[in-house]
Protein backbone atom coordinates (compact mmCIF):
# COMPACT_ATOMS: atom_id res chain seq x y z
CA UNK A 1 0.00 0.00 0.00
CA UNK A 2 1.15 3.53 -0.75
CA UNK A 3 2.42 5.45 2.24
CA UNK A 4 0.15 8.22 3.56
CA UNK A 5 2.99 10.74 3.37
CA UNK A 6 3.38 10.12 -0.37
CA UNK A 7 -0.34 10.53 -1.02
CA UNK A 8 -0.57 13.77 0.95
CA UNK A 9 2.55 15.15 -0.75
CA UNK A 10 1.03 14.47 -4.17
CA UNK A 11 -2.02 16.53 -3.23
CA UNK A 12 -0.02 19.22 -1.41
CA UNK A 13 -1.52 18.43 1.99
CA UNK A 14 -0.46 17.84 5.59
CA UNK A 15 -2.33 15.93 8.32
CA UNK A 16 -4.36 18.05 10.72
CA UNK A 17 -3.47 17.36 14.33
CA UNK A 18 -6.66 19.16 15.40
CA UNK A 19 -8.70 16.40 13.72
CA UNK A 20 -6.66 13.58 15.23
CA UNK A 21 -5.44 12.38 11.83
CA UNK A 22 -3.22 9.30 12.25
CA UNK A 23 -3.51 7.10 9.18
CA UNK A 24 -3.54 3.31 9.58
CA UNK A 25 -2.03 1.82 6.44
CA UNK A 26 -0.58 -1.56 7.47
CA UNK A 27 -2.50 -3.95 5.21
CA UNK A 28 -2.18 -6.89 7.60
CA UNK A 29 -3.82 -4.90 10.40
CA UNK A 30 -6.48 -3.50 8.09
CA UNK A 31 -7.38 -7.05 7.10
CA UNK A 32 -7.62 -7.90 10.80
CA UNK A 33 -10.40 -5.32 11.05
CA UNK A 34 -12.30 -7.01 8.24
CA UNK A 35 -11.77 -10.43 9.81
CA UNK A 36 -12.93 -9.22 13.23
CA UNK A 37 -16.15 -7.97 11.65
CA UNK A 38 -16.67 -11.23 9.76
CA UNK A 39 -17.14 -9.17 6.61
CA UNK A 40 -18.84 -10.92 3.69
CA UNK A 41 -19.85 -10.08 0.13
CA UNK A 42 -23.45 -9.41 1.22
CA UNK A 43 -22.65 -6.87 3.96
CA UNK A 44 -23.40 -3.16 4.09
CA UNK A 45 -20.65 -1.18 5.84
CA UNK A 46 -20.41 2.27 7.35
CA UNK A 47 -16.87 3.61 7.61
CA UNK A 48 -16.27 6.66 9.80
CA UNK A 49 -13.33 8.85 8.81
CA UNK A 50 -12.01 7.05 5.70
CA UNK A 51 -9.13 9.52 5.44
CA UNK A 52 -6.98 8.53 2.47
CA UNK A 53 -8.96 5.41 1.64
CA UNK A 54 -6.61 2.60 2.69
CA UNK A 55 -9.33 0.76 4.62
CA UNK A 56 -12.10 1.92 2.30
CA UNK A 57 -10.56 0.19 -0.69
CA UNK A 58 -10.36 -3.13 1.17
CA UNK A 59 -13.96 -2.74 2.32
CA UNK A 60 -15.11 -1.95 -1.22
CA UNK A 61 -13.36 -5.02 -2.62
CA UNK A 62 -15.18 -7.27 -0.13
CA UNK A 63 -18.56 -5.84 0.91
CA UNK A 64 -21.71 -5.32 -1.13
CA UNK A 65 -22.03 -1.63 -0.19
CA UNK A 66 -19.81 0.89 1.60
CA UNK A 67 -20.79 4.33 2.87
CA UNK A 68 -17.76 6.37 3.96
CA UNK A 69 -18.34 9.60 5.90
CA UNK A 70 -15.40 12.03 5.94
CA UNK A 71 -15.31 15.31 7.87
CA UNK A 72 -12.20 16.78 6.18
CA UNK A 73 -13.24 18.12 2.78
CA UNK A 74 -9.60 18.08 1.59
CA UNK A 75 -9.76 14.29 1.41
CA UNK A 76 -12.89 14.01 -0.72
CA UNK A 77 -11.00 14.37 -4.06
CA UNK A 78 -8.41 11.84 -2.87
CA UNK A 79 -11.12 9.33 -2.03
CA UNK A 80 -12.95 9.96 -5.30
CA UNK A 81 -9.76 9.43 -7.30
CA UNK A 82 -8.78 6.30 -5.40
CA UNK A 83 -12.20 4.66 -5.44
CA UNK A 84 -13.50 5.70 -8.85
CA UNK A 85 -13.46 2.11 -10.13
CA UNK A 86 -15.75 0.90 -7.32
CA UNK A 87 -19.45 1.27 -8.00
CA UNK A 88 -20.45 0.08 -4.52
CA UNK A 89 -18.93 3.01 -2.59
CA UNK A 90 -20.68 6.20 -1.57
CA UNK A 91 -18.44 8.98 -0.19
CA UNK A 92 -20.22 11.55 1.94
CA UNK A 93 -18.69 14.76 3.28
CA UNK A 94 -19.93 15.62 6.76
CA UNK A 95 -19.83 14.96 10.48
CA UNK A 96 -21.06 11.45 11.26
CA UNK A 97 -22.28 12.66 14.66
CA UNK A 98 -24.84 14.79 12.85
CA UNK A 99 -26.02 12.00 10.56
CA UNK A 100 -29.05 9.75 10.89
CA UNK A 101 -27.45 6.33 10.47
CA UNK A 102 -30.65 4.84 9.12
CA UNK A 103 -30.79 7.40 6.33
CA UNK A 104 -27.11 6.87 5.49
CA UNK A 105 -27.44 3.13 5.00
CA UNK A 106 -31.01 2.79 3.80
CA UNK A 107 -32.73 -0.50 4.59
CA UNK A 108 -31.14 -3.70 5.83
CA UNK A 109 -28.58 -4.65 8.44
CA UNK A 110 -25.12 -3.12 8.49
CA UNK A 111 -21.73 -3.15 10.17
CA UNK A 112 -19.39 -0.34 11.21
CA UNK A 113 -15.65 -0.73 10.57
CA UNK A 114 -13.41 2.26 11.15
CA UNK A 115 -10.16 3.79 12.32
CA UNK A 116 -11.75 6.65 14.25
CA UNK A 117 -10.15 9.86 15.54
CA UNK A 118 -9.39 9.06 19.15
CA UNK A 119 -10.51 12.40 20.55
CA UNK A 120 -14.13 11.64 19.63
CA UNK A 121 -14.17 7.89 20.35
CA UNK A 122 -16.66 8.32 23.20
CA UNK A 123 -19.00 10.49 21.15
CA UNK A 124 -18.92 8.04 18.25
CA UNK A 125 -19.68 5.09 20.52
CA UNK A 126 -22.64 6.94 22.04
CA UNK A 127 -23.95 7.87 18.60
CA UNK A 128 -23.75 4.26 17.40
CA UNK A 129 -25.18 2.72 20.56
CA UNK A 130 -28.08 5.17 20.77
CA UNK A 131 -29.01 5.10 17.07
CA UNK A 132 -32.57 4.12 16.22
CA UNK A 133 -31.17 1.46 13.91
CA UNK A 134 -27.98 0.18 15.46
CA UNK A 135 -25.36 -1.79 13.52
CA UNK A 136 -25.02 -5.53 14.06
CA UNK A 137 -21.29 -5.29 14.66
CA UNK A 138 -18.90 -2.42 15.38
CA UNK A 139 -15.15 -2.88 14.85
CA UNK A 140 -12.97 0.11 15.70
CA UNK A 141 -9.38 1.03 16.35
CA UNK A 142 -9.19 2.94 19.62
CA UNK A 143 -6.54 3.80 22.17
CA UNK A 144 -5.41 0.60 23.88
CA UNK A 145 -6.35 1.98 27.28
CA UNK A 146 -9.89 2.68 26.07
CA UNK A 147 -10.22 -0.81 24.58
CA UNK A 148 -9.10 -2.37 27.86
CA UNK A 149 -11.50 -0.21 29.83
CA UNK A 150 -14.66 -0.90 27.81
CA UNK A 151 -13.94 -4.64 27.45
CA UNK A 152 -13.21 -5.20 31.17
CA UNK A 153 -15.02 -7.99 32.97
CA UNK A 154 -16.69 -8.17 36.40
CA UNK A 155 -14.46 -6.85 39.16
CA UNK A 156 -12.61 -4.49 36.84
CA UNK A 157 -15.51 -2.74 35.16
CA UNK A 158 -15.83 1.02 34.95
CA UNK A 159 -18.85 3.15 34.17
CA UNK A 160 -17.63 3.34 30.56
CA UNK A 161 -17.58 -0.47 30.32
CA UNK A 162 -21.14 -0.79 31.61
CA UNK A 163 -22.34 1.97 29.31
CA UNK A 164 -21.10 0.05 26.24
CA UNK A 165 -21.63 -3.54 27.41
CA UNK A 166 -25.29 -2.89 28.21
CA UNK A 167 -25.82 -2.80 24.44
CA UNK A 168 -23.80 -5.87 23.48
CA UNK A 169 -20.72 -8.03 23.89
CA UNK A 170 -17.36 -6.21 23.80
CA UNK A 171 -14.17 -8.01 22.80
CA UNK A 172 -10.55 -6.80 22.91
CA UNK A 173 -9.26 -8.25 19.62
CA UNK A 174 -5.63 -7.22 19.27
CA UNK A 175 -3.01 -4.60 20.10
CA UNK A 176 -1.76 -2.25 17.36
CA UNK A 177 1.69 -0.78 17.86
CA UNK A 178 2.04 2.96 17.32
CA UNK A 179 4.38 2.38 14.36
CA UNK A 180 1.49 1.04 12.26
CA UNK A 181 0.20 4.62 11.92
CA UNK A 182 1.47 7.76 10.24
CA UNK A 183 1.96 10.21 11.83
CA UNK A 184 2.94 7.97 14.72
CA UNK A 185 0.66 8.50 17.77
CA UNK A 186 2.06 8.74 21.29
CA UNK A 187 0.31 5.58 22.52
CA UNK A 188 -0.46 2.07 21.33
CA UNK A 189 -3.90 1.30 19.95
CA UNK A 190 -6.16 -1.73 19.80
CA UNK A 191 -8.90 -3.33 17.75
CA UNK A 192 -12.16 -3.64 19.66
CA UNK A 193 -15.24 -5.54 18.51
CA UNK A 194 -18.76 -4.84 19.78
CA UNK A 195 -21.44 -7.38 18.88
CA UNK A 196 -24.86 -5.73 19.04
CA UNK A 197 -26.74 -8.37 17.07
CA UNK A 198 -28.10 -10.14 20.16
CA UNK A 199 -29.39 -6.95 21.77
CA UNK A 200 -28.59 -5.71 25.30
CA UNK A 201 -26.21 -7.93 27.26
CA UNK A 202 -28.22 -7.14 30.40
CA UNK A 203 -32.06 -7.43 30.22
CA UNK A 204 -32.52 -4.47 32.57
CA UNK A 205 -30.34 -2.25 30.35
CA UNK A 206 -33.41 -1.08 28.44
CA UNK A 207 -34.93 0.36 31.64
CA UNK A 208 -34.47 4.17 31.75
CA UNK A 209 -33.36 3.89 35.39
CA UNK A 210 -30.63 1.37 34.63
CA UNK A 211 -27.81 3.89 34.15
CA UNK A 212 -29.03 5.93 37.13
CA UNK A 213 -28.57 2.87 39.31
CA UNK A 214 -25.18 2.08 37.76
CA UNK A 215 -23.94 5.64 38.25
CA UNK A 216 -25.08 5.55 41.85
CA UNK A 217 -23.13 2.35 42.33
CA UNK A 218 -19.91 3.88 41.00
CA UNK A 219 -20.36 7.23 42.76
CA UNK A 220 -18.44 7.96 45.96
CA UNK A 221 -16.92 4.49 46.09
CA UNK A 222 -16.05 4.64 49.78
CA UNK A 223 -19.69 4.95 50.79
CA UNK A 224 -22.08 2.07 51.16
CA UNK A 225 -23.91 1.08 47.96
CA UNK A 226 -27.18 1.01 49.88
CA UNK A 227 -26.80 4.69 50.75
CA UNK A 228 -26.12 5.64 47.14
CA UNK A 229 -29.14 3.70 45.91
CA UNK A 230 -31.40 5.15 48.59
CA UNK A 231 -30.99 8.56 46.95
CA UNK A 232 -32.78 7.20 43.89
CA UNK A 233 -35.87 6.37 45.92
Amino acid sequence: MQQPREILTRYGLEPKQSLGQNFLWDENILNRLLAAAGLTATDQVLEIGPGLGHLTELLASTAEKVVAVELDDRFIPILQDRLQSYQNVRIKHGDVLEQDLGELLGTGRYKVIANVPYYITGAILRHLMEAKRRPDVVVLTVQKEVAQRISAGPGDMSLAAVNVQRFGKVEFVDTIKAGAFWPRPDVDSAIVRIDLSAGPAVPLAADPRFMQIVKAGFAQKRKMLRKNLRALG
